[in-house]
């Protein structure tokens, strides 16, 4: 089968498609990713076939403030600037990331069907839940049920808005204004991170991370017995700053020592217990006793699926929904605002509490109910007959 898996160059995003188009090169299939070009060298190496993700970079009309225009209103653009090479590659199925939302696009106007991407829970609005982006538990009882309906309510407004920007970038483009939807829906999470809820779609399926390292470097370890604490600052442009700089001020003189996870050039003349550069996570993992992070989803499911607990110190977009999952379900305690003090209370509480690694340790093992991403796309193509 040829695939076209189409996402955006953030870590956030790119990886999980990375580790797709890996499943896909398991499986006999030829994926083709449409990506930014900072990772065409890994991606070429690993044996998957790149193409630059064309209609990126913002124009002078675009309002990068309103969401509904950065989404819908430069996927519509995005669309018709990668059509051309799209089409060239005759595929027979597109996987498009949620947040580039013209990879659907451009393979509803080929005639080609495709499949939506989420590399975290599904985030579709629910009329049993709060507002996906409030951090809430779903409420219990009457008081909780109307507290929900109120929120959402409030932010129902918002959502129309959303459909008739998506509506009508989509006639800019030839396409009806009605959006028929993906074919299907890869929720690429960890059951312990999703909510449950009585209108979950047909079409959504739990696969699990997808998780790609983008180095083989092992990262060398400060010397010393001491509980290993693993931070990586956010990736993400709406994450927190300073981060690194905090964990420095908050650990020292603790007895642990940090080995801090980056894609960027590490600070100069660090003190002996801490180690920082570009290494593979799944092996820091094996030795952390708590990882430090911004609440991100590729991280939190990371420490989650290696069963290590974390503090998460939430920036924008959806790391504050996902941090206050993690809290309630016992394998992370959210510290915001950042500071010295509540860092390091959070880190010792978690070092020296069992029931977080209890907890993470659970989280670990609902990995068991997923279902194959790889499979589910070729059914997509040949459903079976009943």
């Amino acid at each position: 089968m040829r695939v076209a898996v189409v996402a955006g160059p953030d870590p956030g995003h790119a990886f999980p498609a990375i580790a797709l188009c890996l499943r896909f090169l398991a499986a006999g299939d030829e994926p083709v990713l449409f990506t930014g070009p900072r990772w065409f060298d890994a991606a070429l190496g690993a044996g998957i076939g790149v193409r630059r993700l064309k209609g990126l970079a913002p124009r002078p009309m675009d309002d990068d403030a309103d969401a509904g225009q950065r989404i819908h209103e430069r996927a519509a653009h995005i669309s018709t600037e990668i059509l051309p090479d799209l089409s060239a590659m005759l595929p027979e199925l597109v996987v498009s990331d949620v947040l580039t939302a013209g990879g659907g696009m451009a393979a509803e106007r080929l005639g080609v069907p495709w499949v939506e991407l989420s590399p975290h829970p599904l985030y579709l609005p629910s009329k049993a839940l709060p507002p996906i982006g409030s951090g809430l538990a779903p409420g219990a009882g009457l008081s909780g049920r109307v507290r929900d309906g109120v929120l959402r309510t409030m932010t129902s407004r918002a959502i129309r808005h959303g459909r008739l920007q998506r509506e009508q970038a989509r006639e800019s483009v030839g396409l009806p204004a009605a959006d028929p939807g993906p074919a299907a829906r890869l929720i690429a999470t960890l059951p312990a991170l999703e909510v449950p809820r009585p209108d979950w779609p047909e079409s959504a399926h739990v696969i699990g991370p997808l998780l790609w390292e983008p180095t083989d470097t092992i990262l060398d370890l400060p010397a010393g017995d001491g509980p290993l604490v693993m931070v990586a600052p956010s990736t993400a442009h709406t994450g927190v700053a300073g981060m690194v700089e905090t964990v420095l001020a908050a650990l020292d003189g603790t007895g642990v020592r940090v080995a801090i996870s980056m894609l960027d050039t590490p600070p100069a003349d660090l003190p002996p217990w801490v180690g920082a550069g570009l290494g593979r996570q799944d092996e820091l993992l094996t030795h952390a006793s708590v990882v430090v992070g911004g609440g991100g989803h590729g991280l939190l499911a990371k420490s989650l699926s290696a069963g290590v607990p974390i503090v998460t110190v939430p920036g924008g977009g959806d790391q504050w929904e996902l941090a206050n999952r993690a809290a309630r379900q016992g394998s992370s305690i959210l510290v915001r605002p950042l500071s010295p003090d509540a860092l390091r209370a959070a880190v010792q509480e978690i070092l020296t509490d069992p029931r977080y690694s209890a907890a993470a340790a659970e989280a670990a093992a609902t990995a068991t109910a997923l279902e194959d991403p790889v499979a589910l796309c070729h059914h997509t193509l040949h459903p079976v007959q009943t």
